[in-house]
């Protein structure tokens, strides 16, 4: 690791992980090569350490902030990764309703269909 210090990625290593769950960034760090490597802990030390290392917005606050952008930009594989980190960070099925709403009035009812589609699937994977 040689763009960031090391804390910083250890740091946001841990938030990756208590967000996304060890299992799924344990198995995109293995699945790194020397190709993308360098990009997974650039942006472990960055998004994770830098942006939510701290405790100035709570993670449950970010992760709706997440669902609103990344809804807003139509990326929906990596809307879904993070609806599954919003629900672990306490994100109830009533508030990811509400933001696919905002989505929807900001960005078109065509972005919020995109985005009930992919909340439905988390939403079936994780009820009882």
């Amino acid at each position: 690791m040689s763009t960031f210090d090391e804390d910083l990625f250890l740091k946001g290593l841990a938030q990756r992980k208590a967000t996304l769950g060890a299992d799924y960034v344990e198995r995109n760090l293995a699945a790194a090569d020397d190709f993308t490597r360098p990009f997974q802990e650039a942006m472990t030390a960055w998004c994770w350490g830098f942006g939510w290392g701290d405790d100035v917005i709570p993670a449950k606050t970010r992760s709706m902030m997440n669902l609103a952008m990344i809804g807003a930009l139509g990326k929906m594989h990596e809307w879904e990764i993070h609806c599954r980190g919003a629900i672990n960070n306490g994100v109830t099925k009533d508030e990811i309703r509400a933001i696919i709403h905002v989505v929807g009035i900001y960005c078109g009812v065509p972005q919020a269909l995109e985005c009930f589609r992919a909340a439905r699937k988390v939403l079936d994977e994780t009820s009882d």
